[in-house]
């Protein structure tokens, strides 16, 4: 874990270490949605249009899985998803569940107000598939992933078996006032690009409201939460906010606050990292 911060502080960190290298990051070409070919020649991967978006479903090759996961990838709202969420998501597929991956709209060019009703109707759709639905994401998906939960009801949709959202990103006002002191050992992320990154997901409305900010919604009612986080990222003040607030509303699943370690660390090639998505991938496969 140590060595993997030298490497994120030197490699990543520059990249929104400043609202002007924000902005060139949010104008610069999105990456691509494609599964990697490794993941395709393992499992059953199908693709379809959902609004507009594209939707992976990736299944354990021959059999039809009544466990499913709606998994929200990462990247601050305006970087598609990367390797090492699909690195998860074939961990789970390989363990007999069935992955539904949402490619919402990213900043600028789309915004909340797209990726809601999207999200919403991939869960909708899903139900249609499975018995036992968890929904998961990391960083800016894991946010996306607790204001989906939170506005279940209002779809008429009833809560998933679970929700699992690693570093999430649940404040896009950044505004805690221990952020400061953590942020200094956060070797990737920066509040100064982050807050351009949450100008433009929030399109004009305003940021503290949950679906934005879903650390300032309801809690009470939701299915049980689990939450993944380290002690070096932005992500923590707010995470542990959640967790007494779960703890308070008795929707706390599990909660893993991992010392030393980095952002969305259970997606990361490291010792720490392999055990937590190992244990994430046994508590939703069952």
């Amino acid at each position: 874990m140590r060595a993997l911060e030298v490497a994120l502080r030197l490699a990543f960190k520059p990249r929104m270490a400043t609202a002007e290298r924000a902005r060139k990051r949010l104008a610069a070409p999105k990456g691509s949605t494609e599964p990697p070919a490794r993941l395709m020649a393992r499992h059953d991967v199908r693709t379809r249009d959902v609004d507009g978006f594209p939707v992976h479903s990736v299944l354990p090759r021959g059999r039809t899985p009544q466990r499913a996961v709606l998994y929200v990838h990462g990247g601050s709202y305006v970087s598609a998803i990367a390797p090492q969420h699909w690195a998860l998501i074939g961990a789970l597929a390989d363990a007999g569940v069935r992955v539904e991956v949402p490619h919402y709209g990213l900043a600028p060019q789309h915004t909340h107000r797209d990726a809601y009703p999207f999200v919403t109707e991939v869960h909708r759709q899903l139900l249609d598939h499975a018995d036992d639905v968890t929904i998961a994401g990391d960083s800016a998906g894991g946010g996306l992933a607790l204001g989906l939960a939170q506005t279940l009801s209002d779809a008429g949709l009833p809560q998933p078996e679970r929700i699992v959202p690693l570093s999430p990103w649940l404040d896009l006002t950044l505004s805690h006032p221990d952020l400061p002191a953590v942020e200094v050992h956060d070797p990737w992320l920066s509040c100064a690009g982050l807050h351009v990154a949450a100008e433009a997901w929030a399109g004009g409305d305003d940021p503290t409201q949950p679906r934005l900010s879903p650390g300032n919604g309801q809690l009470a009612g939701l299915a049980p939460i689990d939450v993944y986080v380290g002690t070096h990222e932005i992500c923590l003040p707010d995470a542990r906010v959640l967790i007494e607030r779960a703890t308070a509303a008795g929707v706390l699943g599990h909660a893993e606050v991992c010392a030393g370690a980095v952002h969305v660390y259970p997606l990361t090639p490291t010792p720490e990292g392999r055990a937590a998505a190992r244990q994430i991938v046994r508590r939703i496969a069952g």
